[in-house]
């Protein structure tokens, strides 16, 4: 789902839908350069190039460029990781505590933006919301969320999406309720959602910063522009990233709604919904979501796994008991 940016470091959260709210208009100005004058940008560029050609001179350039890909190489493999429930590895240099502190901005930012349309605790929509989320949050918490000051807000807005802030702040708009259309769906949505933070993806996205730095600096050298430089950054580096975080999301969110006792099935007949509304978005190589059919046929796969682990769950055991009690009355067995 879509979350609001921070704007201290711009960066964008996973959307199941949203709906643009406002038209921007971007201006360009432009002013006429004559051949043979030197820009700004011409003239940094000649600079960069120059100081380079003075390093690479130097008799202790080998050593320079060694001691800093191996410095480098060396804090890459110490802040790798391995993703709760997934099991994927990957760069992470953000603490939990920092990305908490990222994620207060944001929750600033919604509260500003949607102030006068939160519902209060005793509407029934959120009460209905905490419910679910009380029977997840224990597995998100033994999925490594500890600690965390859980909130639930729900925005009164025809808007489509719902989304978890790093410390565990929980926003749901009323538009997408329907969609849920009950307890089940609503697990899907939220187990999704609680899966980005389980596995720190906004953490994730920030820890790329400075590898996306240091590509533009060396497309620089080809590209004085810095156009052909943010097209490609932007297709190598975000797109894919951002299908890979919500597919694992899905992933995630679905092992917590099974343990949690919830139909894993929802969440496929959610996506399911979602395509057959018939506003499914962009094609999936043009957008850093996978498309509703890809993720529906993902969470197919998913299904036996998720069966499993709601078997071993101590609520299903519990739950089956209670559905289970028979009374003999007469040698029949009757169902209470």
């Amino acid at each position: 789902m879509f979350r609001p940016g921070f704007r201290a470091f711009q960066s964008s959260f996973r959307s199941i839908r949203s709906q643009p709210t406002r038209q921007h208009v971007q201006f360009r100005a432009y002013r006429q350069i004559r051949f043979g004058d030197k820009g700004p940008q011409s003239s940094r560029f000649q600079f960069a190039s120059n100081l380079f050609m003075r390093w690479a001179a130097r008799p202790t350039f080998y050593r320079d460029v060694g001691l800093i890909s191996l410095g480098g190489g060396g804090f890459y493999v110490y802040n790798l990781e391995e993703v709760p429930i997934s099991g994927r590895r990957r760069f992470n240099m953000i603490s939990p505590a920092l990305e908490t502190r990222i994620g207060a901005a944001t929750v600033d930012e919604v509260h500003q933006q949607y102030r006068g349309q939160m519902l209060p605790d005793w509407d029934p929509r959120v009460q209905k919301v905490k419910k679910v989320l009380e029977r997840i949050i224990p597995f998100a918490t033994a999925a490594g969320l500890h600690d965390v000051n859980w909130e639930v807000h729900v925005i009164d807005s025809p808007e489509e999406n719902a989304f978890v802030a790093p410390g565990g702040k929980v926003f749901v708009f009323t538009g997408i309720l329907p969609l849920c259309r009950d307890e089940d769906g609503i697990a899907a949505v939220l187990g999704h959602e609680i899966a980005h933070v389980v596995a720190h993806h906004t953490a994730e996205k920030l820890s790329q910063t400075p590898l996306v730095l240091l590509g533009m600096a060396a497309l620089m050298t080809f590209d004085v522009s810095f156009q052909l430089s943010g097209a490609l950054l932007n297709l190598f580096l975000s797109m894919p990233a951002g299908r890979k975080q919500e597919a694992e999301a899905d992933q995630i969110g679905l092992m917590i709604m099974a343990r949690a006792c919830y139909r894993p099935e929802a969440a496929m007949e959610f996506w399911n919904r979602m395509e057959s509304s018939g506003r499914s978005g962009p094609p999936e190589i043009l957008s850093t979501h996978p498309s509703h059919h890809n993720r529906e046929e993902k969470i197919r796969e998913w299904l036996p796994k998720a069966h499993e682990l709601a078997e071993e769950s101590e609520c299903h055991v519990t739950a089956s008991y209670g559905e289970c009690i028979y009374r003999v009355r007469d040698g029949e067995a009757l169902t209470r």
